[in-house]
């Protein structure tokens, strides 16, 4: 008596001719290939949604490693304050339920690799988002590397040099915002509140778009330029280094501020 698997056996082949078999067998190893291709995009897109990679830019001496090394629970190196970074700098946190941050410092305006990095988190890899921080006139003054002797700079100088580093890096982000299909948010990090802590909600209104001073009108032309529904602008104050005996910033007042920002980053990277 023949098996009933061998009669199924031959009435598939009945049913499906020759050709008709090659093709189906086809069909199914291109769809088991085409789903294998797509599992690492798609595990990328979930661990990108989880740990969104986010730039730190600022001209140099506001501090951006530091606030990038709190946001990451790391202790900043010894001697990063005088010269700083001629590279790109990477940090990450991570938080519970496995989400987090994959922060890119990108180099100040003393460094000659600076532009490329620009090129590299808005137009080669753009990042999801952007923490522009500035110091309102009070980023510590650096020498040009290669270079000797103590630099220094007034404070009108130093909020010149402020603005005009927003502005390049203003173009940057409005040039990324236009071309992609979901909204950027930027954060600017108004960095050292222990040195103006008195004038903390002045200082934030400076930097806060609608506010008409110099650089709010710069916040404002990003806005216009990359179209007010895809970019979102917060501005918080931040002090990464309160809580000695002369500072007006106790340590508790800036880790809170710390984990103010860090919070806002999580809100708008959906991931609270």
């Amino acid at each position: 008596m023949p098996h009933p698997v061998s009669r199924t056996a031959s009435r598939l082949r009945t049913v499906l001719p020759g050709p008709g078999r090659s093709a189906l067998g086809a069909g199914i190893a291109g769809g088991l290939l085409t789903g294998l291709a797509a599992t690492p995009e798609r595990v990328g897109r979930v661990f990108r949604r989880r740990f969104p990679v986010v730039a730190v830019t600022g001209m140099t001496g506001v501090g951006k490693t530091q606030l990038a090394d709190r946001l990451s629970r790391r202790t900043s190196a010894e001697g990063a304050a005088e010269v700083g970074s001629a590279v790109m700098e990477r940090r990450t946190r991570r938080g519970r339920r496995l989400q987090g941050f994959r922060f890119l410092v990108v180099p100040g305006d003393n460094a000659a690799t600076r532009l490329g990095a620009l090129d590299e988190v808005f137009h080669d890899e753009p990042v999801d988002g952007v923490i522009h921080v500035v110091a309102h006139g009070h980023a510590t003054p650096r020498r040009t590397a290669g270079t000797t002797g103590r630099a220094s700079a007034t404070r009108e100088q130093q909020l010149a040099a402020e603005l005009e580093d927003w502005t390049i890096t203003a173009h940057r982000i409005a040039a990324m915002a236009v071309r992609r299909d979901r909204p950027v948010w930027v954060v600017i990090a108004v960095t050292k509140a222990d040195l103006f802590a008195d004038e903390l909600d002045e200082v934030v209104r400076y930097y806060s778009p609608g506010s008409g001073s110099p650089f709010g009108d710069k916040v404002d032309e990003l806005r216009a330029l990359a179209g007010g529904a895809r970019l979102s602008v917060d501005v918080l104050p931040v002090s990464s280094q309160g809580g000695d005996r002369k500072s007006a910033i106790s340590t508790k007042r800036a880790g809170e501020m710390v984990d103010a920002l860090a919070t806002r980053l999580a809100q708008l990277s959906g991931h609270v």
